[in-house]
């Protein structure tokens, strides 16, 4: 079977590369047009990278286990289909735990550098940004996992690539609407 060789993993995955990358330079072109907000809060600078990750990371979990239940048959319907309403709950669970602890941290870390906001700022920040960032995620994950299988692509070598940059781009989107909605910039 070719599909599974090295020239044909390699055929498939550089597309999604080349997109991930100009994802990247994007995100990272959004953080570099609001460096004065980040370096007037600098405890956003221990925040933001532990914040981006959280979407990321549990949207290629949710990602990877969608693509192995696609493996083993259990595809089809989204609506219908109860490994996606459990895999999307077990995922929103992880990630709205993380953020809430992520906030407890980042606020220890920031008072003891002498840099911190109040515990409710952090709170406020990572719950907001954090929920907004899990619900895009997870909403495009289940997309592109469903996509890739119906257009005969690997969702292993779709979804957790892009995922995780894209998580990085909603991620520092959230952080900013966020930052805005609660009058911090």
């Amino acid at each position: 079977m070719s599909y599974y060789t090295v020239p044909g993993i390699v055929k498939r995955s550089l597309p999604v590369l080349f997109v991930t990358t100009i994802i990247g330079i994007f995100s990272g072109q959004i953080l570099n047009a609001r460096i004065e907000n980040l370096v007037s809060l600098p405890s956003l600078l221990v925040l933001i990278p532990a914040l981006i990750k959280v979407g990321g990371d549990t949207g290629s979990m949710l990602g990877a286990r969608l693509s192995s239940a696609f493996h083993l048959g259990m595809g089809g319907n989204i609506h219908k289909n109860p490994v996606v309403k459990n895999s999307l709950l077990g995922a929103l669970i992880v990630g709205i735990t993380a953020c809430f602890i992520l906030s407890i941290v980042v606020w220890s870390v920031s008072n003891l550098m002498g840099i911190g906001l109040e515990y409710i700022t952090f709170f406020k920040i990572c719950m907001i940004a954090g929920i907004l960032e899990l619900i895009a995620v997870y909403a495009i994950t289940v997309l592109i996992a469903f996509a890739s299988q119906r257009f005969g692509l690997d969702p292993d070598d779709t979804v957790i690539p892009l995922i995780a940059t894209l998580g990085d781009l909603i991620g520092v989107a959230g952080i900013f609407t966020t930052l805005y909605l609660i009058g911090l910039i």
